[in-house]
C-alpha cells in the first residue's frame, strides 16, 4: 500500500507559517544546504504523487516550473514530474508551467487520500498545505512525518499541529542535522 508522506518545515517553536503566512525562513534555512539537497532529491525517488491544498498549488505552480538552471534544477525537474493532487473547492484548473496539469479534487482530503492509498504507485508527499496535513493527520492517514526544523523561533503564526491533533504518539526513525543549522526528523505513528 502506497504511504502518504507528509513534510513540513517548521520553527524551533513549531511554526509551519509565520504572521501572515510569511514562510521566508524557509529558504533562508535550506538554500543552498547540500545535505538538504540531497536528502530532498532522494525522498522525490520514493514518491511519485504530491498532494497539495490551493495556497500552496498557487505558490509551488509559480515557482517550481520557472526553475529551469542552475543548483536547484535537477530537484526542480523531478517536483515538476511529479502528478499533482489539488485540494480546492474554487479552481477550476491547476496548470503547471509546461509540466503536467494538476488534477482538482473538490472532495474532503481524508476520503480521496484513503482511495488514492489503495492504488498502485509510489508514496505520495504533502509538502506546505499546512491544512491538508493537519487533516490527513487527524484522519490517521499519515504514514510518515518528516519534520524539518529550522534555527529560528517565530513566535507566533501557524502551527504545524492542530488542537484537534492532541495525543498522537510518534516514533522517531531518524533525525539529524542539517548543513545550515535546520535539524531532519522522520517519525512514524505508534502501533
Amino acid at each position: 500500500m502506497r504511504k502518504v508522506i507528509l513534510q513540513e518545515i517548521v520553527s524551533l517553536d513549531g511554526y509551519a507559517a509565520g504572521p501572515n503566512g510569511d514562510v521566508n525562513f524557509i529558504p533562508a534555512s535550506t538554500r543552498g544546504d547540500p545535505r538538504w539537497g540531497a536528502e530532498q532529491s532522494a525522498l522525490m525517488d520514493k514518491v511519485d504523487t504530491l498532494l497539495l491544498g490551493r495556497v500552496t498549488y498557487e505558490m509551488f505552480s509559480q515557482f517550481w516550473p520557472a526553475v529551469t538552471q542552475g543548483e536547484e534544477k535537477e530537484f526542480a525537474d523531478k517536483w515538476n514530474g511529479l502528478q499533482k493532487v489539488i485540494f480546492s473547492k474554487t479552481l477550476k484548473r491547476a496548470p503547471w508551467g509546461n509540466w503536467g496539469e494538476g488534477r482538482i479534487v473538490k472532495r474532503n482530503p481524508a476520503d480521496e487520500i484513503a482511495n488514492l492509498k489503495k492504488q498502485s504507485g509510489k508514496d505520495m508527499l504533502i509538502s506546505g498545505s499546512i491544512s491538508i496535513g493537519q487533516a490527513l493527520s487527524e484522519a490517521n492517514l499519515v504514514d510518515e512525518y518528516h519534520v524539518i526544523v529550522c534555527p529560528v523561533v517565530l513566535g507566533g503564526g501557524r502551527p504545524l499541529f492542530r488542537d484537534k491533533s492532541g495525543g498522537k504518539q510518534l516514533e522517531l526513525i531518524d533525525g539529524h542535522s542539517l548543513d545550515r543549522g535546520a535539524v531532519s526528523l522522520l517519525y512514524r505513528p505508534r502501533g
